[in-house]
């Protein structure tokens, strides 16, 4: 569905429509489209994963709780690295390796970049715990069927970053009701701490 169709929908039902929210979101599913159909369909396992996966699993359970992302990050195997490259070249992609990130440029601003996190890895040492291995679910955004990291390992992602914006997220996704008991109770020691201490600076 493209942008204009999704207002003009949403204007025949009465709908009020968060323009610049909703018209940010549309350009990174875009671009996330881009990427996404191409592995895909080459049988490269990918997960979208960081904040627009945030944003994904806050919309199907309460959308009032949504925050709004700048970029899309996938996880990837690293052995799948070049054959990844090479897929996203013949789409318009640039690969660039900036201050330690892998990333796929789609033109010229840095908004438009696909990040590339490694299953397994760590993206920077003070990282916690490394990332999950890729073990996806399919969800649907915007139409466009995607595959998302899992909640439980979302939240081990977000509070092992345990970054300003990774506490925002941690926030959107309890207010949410989707951090719940069974969640908590799996994560290790340290990260429990961490929800804790996020709770309790709210």
């Amino acid at each position: 569905m493209r942008f204009v169709d999704f207002l003009e929908e949403a204007a025949s039902k009465g709908e009020a429509v968060n323009l610049v929210f909703e018209e940010r979101l549309f350009k990174l599913v875009g671009i996330l489209e881009k990427i996404a159909a191409p592995l895909a369909e080459a049988h490269i396992p990918y997960e979208v994963v960081g904040g627009l996966a945030v944003l994904v699993h806050v919309e199907a359970a309460d959308p009032a709780h949504s925050v709004l992302t700048r970029d899309v990050d996938i996880l990837i195997q690293r052995s799948d690295l070049e054959r990844v490259i090479a897929i996203a070249e013949t789409k318009g992609f640039r690969f660039r390796h900036v201050a330690g990130v892998d990333m796929l440029l789609y033109g010229d601003k840095a908004f438009n970049a696909v990040h590339l996190l490694f299953s397994e890895e760590k993206v920077k040492a003070s990282q916690l715990l490394p990332n999950p291995s890729i073990a996806a679910e399919r969800k649907l955004l915007k139409d466009q069927e995607v595959w998302v990291v899992p909640l439980p390992d979302l939240v081990r992602m977000k509070l092992s970053a345990n970054r300003d914006k990774d506490r925002v997220h941690i926030r959107s996704l309890d207010a949410a009701g989707l951090i719940t008991p069974g969640i908590e109770r799996g994560l290790d020691p340290a990260l429990r701490a961490r929800l804790k201490q996020v709770r309790e600076t709210e």
